[in-house]
C-alpha cells in the first residue's frame, strides 16, 4: 500500500519494535533486559537479511533443561521470514534449503547440542555449514548426481541462524553469535501460556508487518556504517553491526537500548560447563556444605565436598583426583548471582585472614532455579560435619584484594566476566 503520491507509507519502526518485544515478554523470561533487545532486533534483522554482510547468529544456552529455550525458539519462528525449524539436519539437506527458491530462510536449530554433543561425531560437515554462513557470499562445493553421473556445484550457506541447546557451543559458533544464557523460572517469574493455534497468527502479523517495514528501511540499513560502542571490535563488532543498524533505522530509543545491549551481553558472553554436574555441586552446596552458613572458605568447601559419601568430588577427574578451587570455580561460574554478575569467589574474614570463599547470598538465585527442593531438616543439624570457618569472630568481606595470599590464587576464575 502507498500513499497518493506515490511513496510508501509511514511505519514507525520504534513502535512496531516495542511491538515484537512486548509479544517476547509475553512468552518468554529472559534473563536480562539486554536479552529481549537482542532478540528483538534479531528478529527485524531477519527482514533485512539481503541488506547485510554479515549475520548474527543467536544461540539461546542453558544448563539445564526447562529453562525455556525452545519456547524462545517458537515465538523467533513466528517472527521471522520463511523460518524453518530443524533438531537435526545434514549439511547437503541444509545447503538444497538455502539454495532453494522462495527466498533465503530463517534456520531455527533446537536442540543443539545432539549436533555438538559429545555423542554427535563432531558434524563437522554442519560447523562448516554454520561457520561459513554468517557472511554473504559463503559458498561450499558440493557433489551432485548419482553414482558415477556426478558432478559438482557451488552452494550458498548465507542465512539467518537461530539455536536452542544445552551447554556450549564451539568456538568458532559462539564467537559468532549473540548468546542468551537462560535459566529456569523463579517462583515469581511467569509468562503466558503459549497456545500455537491462537498466538501463532498473532506473531505471523507482527512478521508481516516487519516485513512491511523492512522494505521501507532496506536501502537505508543497506548502507549503514553503525557506530559501534567504546571497545567493541573486530568479530563482536561484526556479530552486533547488523542489529545496530536495525536500531539506528528503528529511532527511537532502539540505538541507545541496542548499545548498551551491545555492551552487556559482549561483556557476559562466556563458555558453559558441564550442566548436571554443575546442578549436582548446587544442591551439594545447598543442603551439605552451608546448610545454614552465610559464608565459607574455598578450602572449608572443598573439605566437606571430598568428604561426602557417593559423591563425585573426591575423585572427579580422569586422573583419579579431587574437586580443585579452580574447578569449583569453572563450574559455579556457568550460573550468575541475583544481579546476573556470574558466581566467583569473593574475599571474606576468618578470623585474622581474608582467604576466598563464596557467599551463600550469591548462591540463592542458583539453588532457587536448579535444586530439587531441599529435603527436610533432621532433628540432628548437618553443621556438624562442616568446619569452623569463623573461629568465634564475626565475618565480613575483605574489600582489600591484595591481602589474598598466593596459596589462594588458584580460586579465582578462570576467565574474567565483565
Amino acid at each position: 500500500m502507498t500513499n497518493t503520491n506515490g511513496s510508501a507509507p509511514f511505519i514507525d519502526g520504534a513502535a512496531l519494535l516495542d511491538e515484537v518485544e512486548a509479544f517476547h515478554r509475553r512468552f518468554n523470561i529472559f534473563p536480562t533486559e539486554a536479552a529481549y533487545v537482542a532478540v528483538t532486533l534479531w528478529d527485524a534483522h531477519a527482514h533485512l537479511i539481503d541488506a547485510f554482510d554479515g549475520t548474527a547468529r543467536l544461540a539461546f544456552l542453558s544448563p539445564e533443561p526447562g529453562s525455556g529455550k525452545s519456547r524462545a525458539l517458537e515465538i523467533v519462528e513466528t517472527l521471522t521470514p520463511r523460518a524453518v525449524t530443524t533438531v537435526n539436519a545434514s549439511a547437503n539437506a541444509l545447503f538444497r534449503l538455502v539454495e532453494a527458491d522462495g527466498g533465503t530462510p530463517t534456520l531455527l536449530f533446537d536442540e543443539i547440542d545432539t549436533v555438538f554433543g559429545p555423542k554427535a561425531g563432531g558434524n563437522e560437515e554442519v560447523r562448516g555449514f554454520l561457520n561459513s554462513g554468517y557472511r554473504r557470499g559463503a559458498k561450499s562445493l558440493r557433489c551432485v548426481g548419482d553414482g558415477s553421473n556426478q558432478s559438482t556445484e557451488w552452494f550458498s550457506s548465507f542465512c539467518a541462524v537461530a539455536m536452542a541447546g544445552l551447554g556450549s557451543l564451539p568456538d568458532t559458533i559462539l564467537t559468532r553469535s549473540v548468546i542468551i544464557r537462560m535459566r529456569k523460572k523463579a517462583p515469581n517469574e511467569k509468562a503466558e501460556p503459549y497456545r500455537r493455534r491462537v498466538h501463532e497468527k498473532q506473531g505471523h502479523a507482527l512478521r508481516d508487518r516487519l516485513a512491511e517495514w523492512a522494505a521501507t528501511v532496506h536501502d537505508q540499513v543497506a548502507e549503514a556504517w553503525p557506530e559501534m560502542p567504546d571497545g567493541v571490535s573486530d568479530r563482536p563488532a561484526d556479530v552486533w553491526e547488523p542489529l545496530l543498524a536495525v536500531a539506528d533505522a528503528a529511532g527511537g530509543h532502539w540505538p541507545e537500548r541496542a548499545r548498551a545491549a551491545c555492551v552487556e551481553l559482549i561483556k557476559a558472553a562466556q563458555d558453559g560447563d558441564e550442566a548436571s554436574l554443575g546442578v549436582r555441586l548446587l544442591t551439594d552446596l545447598r543442603d551439605k556444605v552451608f546448610c545454614g552458613a552465610d559464608r565459607m572458605p574455598t578450602a572449608a568447601i572443598l573439605e566437606v565436598l571430598h568428604r561426602l559419601d557417593d559423591a563425585p568430588w573426591a575423585d572427579l577427574n580422569d586422573d583419579g583426583k579431587p574437586l580443585t578451587a579452580r574447578g569449583l570455580s569453572k563450574l559455579l561460574s556457568q550460573y550468575v548471582r541475583p544481579d546476573n554478575t556470574p558466581i566467583r569467589p569473593r574475599g571474606i574474614r576468618v578470623g585474622s585472614g581474608t582467604p576466598k570463599g563464596y557467599y551463600a547470598e550469591d548462591l540463592t538465585d542458583a539453588w532457587a532455579r536448579y535444586c530439587p527442593p531441599p529435603p527436610e531438616k533432621s532433628a540432628t543439624s548437618a553443621t556438624a560435619a562442616t568446619p569452623q570457618v569463623n573461629g568465634g569472630e564475626s565475618v565480613a568481606e575483605d574489600p582489600d584484594e591484595s591481602r589474598h595470599t598466593s596459596a589462594e590464587a588458584d580460586t579465582r576464575p578462570l576467565r574474567a566476566v565483565g
